[in-house]
C-alpha cells in the first residue's frame, strides 16, 4: 500500500483573501503595512490549515512481476502464490477445524515446496505432476467442499461428497509430505555417502573407538574344513572333518 497526501488548497486560497480584504480596506504603501498583512494572512492560514486538514489516501499498488530468467521457474512462482492465496481463502471460508487444520498443512507444506524449487531450479522436472495435477485437483476438491458447505441442506449428493472429500485430507496432506521429502533425495544420497566414507576413513586411520570395527579388526579368520583323501586301490576316501556333525565320508 502507499500513502498520498492530497493537501488542501483551503488555506491558500485563506490567506490570499486577506491579502485581498486588506488591499481594499487599508493603505498598503509602508512597511509596516506589509508587517501587518503578513501576520494576518499567516494567522489566517494556521487556523484555515487546522479546520481543512491534508487527506491521506491509500493506493494499492501493484507489485512489478519478478522474472528469473526462467519461464518455467517463473510460472511456478507465479502459480504457487496463486495456490497459497486461494488456501488462505478457503480456509477462512471453510467452518470445519479439521479440514481448517488440514488445509493449514498443505499451505505450510506447499510454501516449502515452493520455496525449495526456488532456491534450486533444477528440481522443476520433480514437481511437475504435483503442479499441473495434484495441487490443482486438491483446490478443486476444497472448493466443491465450501461450495457444498453453504448449502444448508444434507442430502445423498452433498453429504456424500463431503464426507469423501474429508476422508481424502489425510491421504492428500501425506502426499504434499512425502512431495516435499522427495526433493531432498539426492541431497540425502550425498550425505548419506560422505557419512559413510568419513567413517571408514577414521576406522582406518585409528582416530574412532568403534566396537563395530574392532571387532571386524579382531575376529578370527575361519579357515575352510580340510579335506583328507587317501588313496586305496580301488577307492577314494573323502573326510570332511566337521565339529557338529562328526564328519561325513563319501567312498567312490
Amino acid at each position: 500500500m502507499k500513502k498520498i497526501v492530497h493537501k488542501s488548497a483551503a488555506p491558500i486560497y485563506a490567506a490570499a483573501v486577506v491579502w485581498l480584504l486588506y488591499g481594499l480596506l487599508f493603505p498598503l504603501y509602508r512597511v509596516i503595512h506589509f508587517v501587518i498583512v503578513i501576520a494576518a494572512s499567516a494567522v489566517v492560514y494556521c487556523i484555515a490549515k487546522a479546520l481543512c486538514p491534508d487527506i491521506v489516501e491509500e493506493v494499492k499498488v501493484e507489485e512489478k512481476p519478478q522474472t528469473t530468467g526462467n519461464a518455467e521457474l517463473d510460472k511456478m512462482i507465479a502459480d504457487g502464490k496463486l495456490a497459497i492465496s486461494e488456501m488462505k481463502r478457503l480456509n477462512e471460508s471453510i467452518k470445519d477445524e479439521t479440514i481448517s487444520r488440514q488445509i493449514d498443512r498443505l499451505e505450510e507444506i506447499s510454501g516449502k515446496i515452493f520455496a525449495q524449487v526456488q532456491a534450486e531450479p533444477q528440481k522443476l522436472s520433480q514437481i511437475r505432476k504435483f503442479m499441473s495435477y495434484y495441487l490443482p485437483t486438491t483446490l478443486k476438491l476444497l472448493n466443491a467442499y465450501d461450495r457444498m458447505s453453504e448449502q444448508g441442506v444434507s442430502g445423498e449428493n452433498i453429504s456424500g461428497t463431503m464426507k469423501r472429500v474429508e476422508d481424502m485430507m489425510d491421504t492428500i496432506v501425506q502426499a504434499f509430505e512425502k512431495q516435499l521429502d522427495s526433493l531432498f533425495g539426492a541431497e540425502a544420497l550425498d550425505i548419506s555417502t560422505d557419512i559413510t566414507v568419513l567413517d571408514n576413513m577414521m576406522a582406518r586411520e585409528g582416530l574412532v573407538d568403534d566396537l563395530i570395527h574392532r571387532t571386524q579388526t579382531a575376529a578370527p579368520v575361519q579357515e575352510a574344513p580340510q579335506a583328507e583323501v587317501k588313496t586305496q586301490p580301488n577307492s577314494v576316501t573323502i573326510n570332511y572333518e566337521d565339529e557338529l556333525s562328526g564328519g561325513i565320508t563319501l567312498e567312490l
